[in-house]
Parts: C-alpha cells; structure tokens; sequence
C-alpha cells in the first residue's frame, strides 16, 4: 500500500513539474527569423565580395574593453562605399561622413572560427528605419535570426556608439588604434 501511495505522489507532483517546464521552454521568447529591413541587412552582412577590412587586414581581434558585445572577437569591414573614408591605413579618416549606402559591417565571433552575430550600420537615409543621422542598425544573428530588429533605429546600441571619439558612430579608431 506504501508503494502505491508514493508512486501516486511522484505522479501528481512530476507531471505538474513537466508541464510547467514545457510551458516555459514554449513560451521563452526566442529570436524570430529576419524579415523585412532585417533580412537586406542580413543578405548585406552574409556577403563578403567587395569590402575592405579595418586596417586592411581581416586579423581576428580581441573586443575590447569598452564593447558591450558579449562575443569575444571581431572583425569589422566596409563596402566600397563606406571604404572612401578611410585612410591608407585603412583606418576610419577623422573627419570621415559616410555616404548613402556606405555598409559597415561588425562579424562577431563566438569563437576563433565562429561568427555568432553581425553588427551592420547601414546608411539609407530614406528607410522608416532610420535614425535621425540616416543609419540603419542591425542586429543579427549568424542564422539569420534577428537579435535586435532594424525597426529600433539602434536604440540598443547609439548610447555607446555615441561616446566620445565616435566617428560617425564608429568606435574602431578609438579602441583600435
């Protein structure tokens, strides 16, 4: 009688148990798949012809201490647009104004070899998602998922890149010397 009792005990308290586990294991809130801004952002970032890399060289670096990113390494790259405002160094030019359509494109990696995210300003003045300076902010994870939506206009993200010696929200000259 014992045993029956305590395996009606285990039935009643392990089957609440399950299903509250697999109502919040549905109900997370998980990152939907790019649409819309989203996905030309993301189709922006995937591509890789075309653009040249900070410092003209595509070395894996270290975020550095002022990044909010929770991945660990970069790499940061610009459309041919957005390359006319860096230097023979291939450093962003201190009086540098991006022009419409320059792509600024952040890969963040997870690890050594693995790109968790892309971090993309993007300036199309003319699109609703615009900020008021004319840049697009994406967000984006490396499957295409959306980590922070374009629609935001970077509400996540102007408050660091608007920090001292940002040029034109870049922060790569100031941590990257």
């Amino acid at each position: 009688m014992l045993k029956t009792t305590n395996n009606s005990i285990l039935k009643n308290r392990i089957a609440p148990i399950c299903f509250v586990g697999v109502l919040l294991f549905t109900s997370c809130k998980k990152d939907k798949a790019a649409d819309g801004i989203d996905k030309e952002l993301f189709d922006l970032a995937k591509a890789t012809t075309g653009f040249v890399w900070y410092k003209n060289s595509d070395t894996l670096l270290e975020k550095s201490a002022g990044s909010s990113h929770a991945e660990p390494f970069l790499k940061t790259r610009y459309n041919t647009l957005a390359a006319t405002q860096l230097d023979s160094m291939g450093k962003v030019k201190s009086d540098a104004v991006f022009p419409e359509g320059s792509l600024v494109v952040k890969e963040l990696f997870d690890n050594a070899t693995t790109i968790g995210r892309y971090a993309v300003l993007y300036k199309k003045a003319a699109s609703e998602s615009a900020d008021a300076n004319g840049w697009v902010w994406g967000y984006i994870n490396s499957d295409g998922t959306v980590a922070e939506s374009a629609t935001k206009k970077g509400s996540s993200c102007i408050n660091c890149h608007s920090q001292s010696n940002n040029i034109e929200y870049t922060l790569m000259n100031k941590y990257f010397p």
